[in-house]
């Protein structure tokens, strides 16, 4: 087994897999990978299990040495990384050898960058989750953001690894979205039509204090709604809350488990990988779909992420 040894952190990166579900009732949101896709595809470039733990970069990425050499995979937004100053790939596996450096710099693209390691980071399982969930300090490499020092182990990997890409047609579906699709929320009958096409009809820009456990919005207010005249009750991954003020928010991976907001609109699960990617002052507008729609397009997704034709040696 071999170690990662963090030489620049980056200005947040942390341990995530797919999460840990089934612990709302307890209070526990799932956390895991912002970009579900990006970590799925990348595993399957190094010769993983798709729920291995691999590092989550946001906007700017981190430095990082192999003593002992390691065959990882770039997925993602493109952070510009280089290998011992020589510029490498995303969605291709490759060899670090013993001793150089991967260096990341700021994103050219999206939010978020993941390095996937052969075999995997390993890390304490909490509730069956390597995932480091921020708020409760749990998970992940100490419950927290990786500092300069860490060292990572690298977990144990069988067999041979031929050199493995990311299909050209392939990359084309997992291009993030900038219009998500989403289907009426539990409280979408609160507003009024003219409420619905406000938000329907409205450009929204990400704001700065968007974060893992929400996506702030800026733009068209969203009027009425009932606003603080709920009950609380379970929310889920991707509900647009509508706060007193008038200013959406999509509750995103270490979300609260329950909410008192009413819910105009839920983003459907194809389009999570989007949110992830989403940068500050970003722009997304959103588009109504049927139940229907939503569990088609998201059979189609797992349809493409399963295919054997995605990924060529």
């Amino acid at each position: 087994m071999g170690v990662i040894q963090v030489q620049e952190p980056g200005l947040f990166t942390t341990v995530q897999d797919l999460g840990r579900e089934g612990f709302g009732p307890l209070g526990v949101s799932a956390s895991g990978a912002a970009d579900a896709i990006s970590v799925r595809l990348g595993n399957r470039l190094v010769g993983n299990d798709e729920r291995a733990a691999a590092l989550e970069m946001t906007l700017l990425g981190g430095t990082f040495q192999f003593p002992d050499g390691a065959i990882v995979a770039l997925t993602g937004s493109d952070f510009g990384a280089t290998v011992d100053g020589i510029q490498v790939a995303l969605w291709t596996s490759m060899e670090v050898k013993l001793g150089q450096t991967l260096r990341l710099g700021p994103t050219r693209s999206g939010a978020r960058c993941y390095l996937c390691v052969r075999g995997g980071i390993e890390a304490k399982l909490f509730l069956g989750s390597a995932s480091t969930h921020i708020l409760s300090g749990l998970g992940g490499h100490e419950g927290r953001s990786l500092r300069k020092g860490d060292r990572l182990k690298i977990g144990p990997a069988n067999g041979a690894a031929p050199k493995r890409r990311l299909s050209a047609d392939a990359l084309k579906n997992v291009l993030p979205r900038k219009v998500l699709r989403v289907t009426p929320g539990p409280q979408s009958d609160w507003f009024s039509e003219a409420a619905q096409r406000m938000f329907y009809e409205s450009r929204y820009r990400v704001a700065e204090e968007s974060n893992r456990m929400g996506i702030r919005l800026e733009g068209g207010l969203v009027p009425e709604g009932g606003g603080g005249k709920m009950i609380s009750e379970g929310v889920s991954l991707g509900a647009v809350q509508v706060p007193d003020g008038g200013q959406p928010i999509i509750l995103f991976v270490e979300q609260q488990t329950t909410g008192g907001y009413p819910k105009i609109a839920n983003v459907i699960s194809a389009d999570f990988h989007c949110l992830g990617q989403l940068r500050p002052r970003d722009e997304i507008r959103f588009e109504r779909v049927d139940w229907e729609t939503a569990r088609s397009l998201l059979r189609e997704q797992e349809k493409f992420l399963a295919s054997e034709d995605l990924i060529l040696e």
